[in-house]
């Protein structure tokens, strides 16, 4: 029997007693909607992002890596779009002071029924007022009306005041894989169609609902843009909506708890954009978005920086400005749907319940953990351990009855633990115990190695 009811209340605690994601500043009191991942969650998002970039950068015959600079000339943001209608619809409780978005407080409200996205910021107001849309914090129904605050943090940059200019965190990271299509186009002698992959951090100054790490003021995203000729490009977007699909199932998502969801409302420039939805415990919501951006990016950026985006075909000599695929997904929300995903309270034979979290092996933090059965055995177990720590991250435990050490691992996800007993010294055998299964082998130290290797290959 297992309890499948993962709530957010119990993969947060988890998370801070098993050293996942801790609240970040948390010593000073923390700070609104920040988290610090610890030893174990660092790895769990480490390997995340592996797995999308050998996905989409290493396994793909034509696309290319960067790592562009957060800070950017703040003409590029003019160009996107964002310094004028980047913002969000907010308003405060006069009651209680705190800001929310009209929008959350809505689709809060009618359970998701009610699509915000396709209403004005009166129709809002009067939403909010006739279904008396009450504040989460005090309880009362007391708004101010709707004003638009744009999301991005302002900084600037100079030695003196005078000598000051306005520069912004990005907003989102796609805009660095835009302005280098020329640079990777030359530098690698790409030809459409190429695809650009960026992970890195991003910033926004919005209200965010509380829902631990699924929207923060500070995230990362994994971002690819594909490039490609008008007339292919519905043909790649569908192509992309498959990849983005199998890559989820392909770290141990049960495509039961994924939709794909076509925008209600499109942006001016796509041709067309859909999201893939997970059942997170706060119900479906977006996980990633695939977008048809049509050539609106690189006209822009070659509109405000005066310089030629236009791709010349090597064979046909035809000028033309790609169009762009774009698949995004933010890595932390992609970690929580992992952690969701993952949960499992199993109830075993004899009554008593194990917390185990089911990570595909290639995700979890530890790929094996070395157990010595007394801790007379250490020395020999700190061999096995240094032996398998050349291949993998290996942890080492000896305190407490073994059954409560396999416990540990099961809460941490580590997929297999290999007990050093006395037998051992006899004859250079070890048990390796299956995390799922909890079944126990046999195996020669000589051969562990590659077992373990084979066992996780992803």
């Amino acid at each position: 029997m297992s309890n499948n009811q993962v709530t957010m209340d119990k993969i947060v605690n988890l998370c801070k007693s098993r050293g996942i994601i801790f609240p970040g500043s948390e010593i000073y009191g923390g700070m609104g909607n920040t988290w610090d991942y610890g030893p174990i969650g660092v790895e769990i998002k480490n390997n995340i992002k592996k797995c999308w970039w050998k996905k989409f950068v290493q396994e793909s015959e034509n696309s290319y890596g960067v790592d562009a600079a957060i800070l950017m000339n703040a003409r590029v943001w003019d160009a996107s779009g964002h310094t004028a209608s980047f913002s969000d619809p907010k308003m405060d409780c006069k009651e209680c002071k705190t800001r929310h978005r009209a929008d959350n407080l809505i689709e809060a409200h009618s359970k998701g029924t009610v699509n915000a996205d396709l209403l004005s910021n009166e129709e809002m107001e009067q939403y909010i007022k006739d279904n008396n849309v009450c504040c989460p914090r005090c309880g009362k129904s007391n708004f101010t009306p709707i004003r638009q605050f744009n999301l991005m943090f302002e900084t600037s940059r100079g030695v003196t005041e005078e000598g000051q200019n306005k520069i912004y965190l990005r907003p989102e990271t796609a805009q660095g894989e835009f302005v280098n299509f020329l640079n990777v186009q030359r530098t690698t002698r790409a030809k459409v169609p190429f695809g650009i992959a960026q992970i890195g951090k991003a910033f926004r100054n919005e209200v965010t609902p509380g829902n631990f790490i699924f929207r923060t003021i500070e995230f990362e995203q994994m971002e690819h843009q594909f490039f490609c000729k008008e007339g292919q490009d519905q043909e790649y977007y569908e192509i992309y909506k498959n990849l983005a699909w199998e890559f989820l199932k392909s770290i141990g998502i049960d495509e039961s708890h994924i939709r794909f969801k076509d925008h209600d409302k499109l942006a001016h420039y796509a041709k067309a954009a859909c999201d893939i939805q997970y059942q997170f415990p706060i119900g479906w919501s977006e996980l990633n978005g695939i977008h048809n951006r049509t050539n609106y990016d690189l006209s822009r950026h070659q509109e405000y920086s005066g310089k030629s985006m236009l791709y010349v075909d090597p064979f046909t000599n035809e000028k033309y400005i790609p169009y762009v695929i774009e698949y995004s997904i933010g890595a932390d929300r992609l970690m929580l749907a992992v952690l969701s995903e993952a949960y499992e309270e199993e109830t075993l034979e004899n009554g008593e319940t194990r917390q185990v979290m089911h990570f595909h092996p290639a995700i979890a933090a530890y790929k094996v953990a070395v157990l010595p059965l007394q801790k007379n055995l250490s020395e020999k177990a700190r061999e096995v351990q240094k032996m398998l720590a050349k291949r993998f991250m290996v942890t080492y435990d000896e305190a407490g009855s073994i059954g409560k050490r396999y416990r540990r691992q099961d809460e941490i996800g580590t997929p297999y633990s290999v007990t050093i007993d006395f037998d051992t010294m006899e004859n250079d055998t070890v048990t390796v115990r299956d995390r799922d299964t909890m079944e126990q082998i046999r195996i020669k130290i000589s051969e562990l190695s590659d077992y373990i290797a084979e066992k996780i290959a992803y």
